[in-house]
C-alpha cells in the first residue's frame, strides 16, 4: 500500500470530522472518547435502547464493543446495529473476550450475522472464537499460542482473508504484528509499543478510531482500516519515545493520546511499517 494512501486517510478524518457512535465498555469509554477527539473525530456514547436509533442516525459510523455486556447494552447494540445497517453506515465490531464466555461469543456472533458489520477488530484469539475456530481466550488477552509471528504470518494472513471472505468484513487482527485483510489482500503492520499492552483500552481506542477512519471514507475500508491501525501503532511508538525514568503506564496513556492528537499524514507516511503479505 502506498504511503500516500495512508496520509490521505488521516487527512480525510481531519477534514470531515466524522461523528462516531460508540457503544463501548465502561472501563475504557473515557479514553475512547478522548482518542476520537484527539484524532480529529467526535464521539457520542449511548447504549440506551430508546436513544440509540436517533443517535446512530446522526453519526457516520457505529462501533460495537462487547467488553462489559449487560441486557441493556445488548439491546442497545441490536437497535443501533439495525439502524446503522438500514442507513448503510459502517459498523466496527470489537468482540472483546469472545471465547471467554458463552454470552460474549454468542452476542458477538449474533451481531456479526444479523447486521452489516464492515470491520472486525480484535486479537487473534477473539477472531478465532468469532469465526468458530479453536481458541482459548484469557479474559481479553490473546492466548500466547495465538500470537501472530514471523513464522506463522502467512497462515495468519490466509486465515484473516478467509474470515473476511465469509463475513464480507475487513478483518483487523492486532498484536505484536498486526494483520489487516479483506477477501483478496492482506497487510502486515509492524508499528506499536509493548507498553500498549500495559494499559487497558488500547484496543478499544483503536476500534473507535477505526470507526472514524471508516466514516471518513467507507468506500475504501481496507485502506482506511490499515491507516487507523498504523496510526495507533505509530502513536504508541511516539508515546514510548517520550517516556522518562519516572514515567509509567499512566504517563504512557496520556502520551499515547497526545501522539494521536499530533498525528498527521506526513508523520504516518514517514513511520508506518506496512507490507503486503
Amino acid at each position: 500500500m502506498e504511503p500516500m494512501a495512508l496520509g490521505r486517510a488521516v487527512a480525510r478524518v481531519h477534514t470531515t470530522t466524522p461523528l462516531v457512535h460508540c457503544i463501548t465498555n465502561y472501563v475504557t469509554a473515557t479514553d475512547c472518547a478522548n482518542a476520537l477527539l484527539a484524532c480529529g473525530s467526535s464521539p457520542i456514547m449511548s447504549d440506551e435502547p430508546m436513544d440509540v436509533e436517533d443517535i446512530t442516525s446522526l453519526c457516520g459510523a457505529l462501533v460495537l464493543n462487547i467488553g462489559t455486556l449487560n441486557a441493556q447494552s445488548i439491546a442497545g447494540m441490536r437497535a443501533a446495529g439495525a439502524k446503522a445497517t438500514a442507513l448503510g453506515h459502517p459498523i466496527v465490531l470489537d468482540p472483546v473476550g469472545a471465547g471467554a464466555s458463552a454470552l460474549r461469543t454468542e452476542t458477538a456472533s449474533e451481531l456479526l450475522d444479523e447486521y452489516g458489520v464492515s470491520v472486525i477488530r480484535g486479537n487473534m484469539s477473539e477472531v478465532k472464537a468469532l469465526a468458530g475456530a479453536s481458541a482459548t481466550t484469557r479474559g481479553v488477552d490473546a492466548d500466547p499460542a495465538d500470537a501472530v509471528t514471523d513464522e506463522n504470518l502467512e497462515q495468519s494472513a490466509a486465515f484473516a482473508k478467509k474470515v473476511a471472505a465469509r463475513t464480507g468484513a475487513v478483518v483487523a487482527i492486532t498484536g505484536a504484528i498486526d494483520v489487516v485483510a479483506d477477501a483478496e489482500r492482506a497487510f502486515a503492520i509492524r508499528n506499536g509499543s509493548p507498553l500498549m499492552g500495559k494499559i487497558t483500552g488500547a484496543g478499544c481506542m483503536l476500534s473507535c478510531i477505526t470507526g472514524a477512519f471508516a466514516a471518513a471514507d467507507d468506500g475504501a475500508l481496507l485502506e482506511s482500516t490499515v491507516a487507523a491501525v498504523a496510526s495507533m501503532g505509530v502513536a504508541g511508538q511516539m508515546a514510548q519515545a517520550r517516556m522518562g525514568r519516572a514515567d509509567g503506564s499512566g504517563t504512557f496513556r496520556t502520551y499515547l493520546i497526545d501522539a494521536l492528537f499530533h498525528m498527521n499524514g506526513d508523520i504516518l507516511e514517514q513511520h508506518a511499517m506496512v507490507k503486503s503479505i
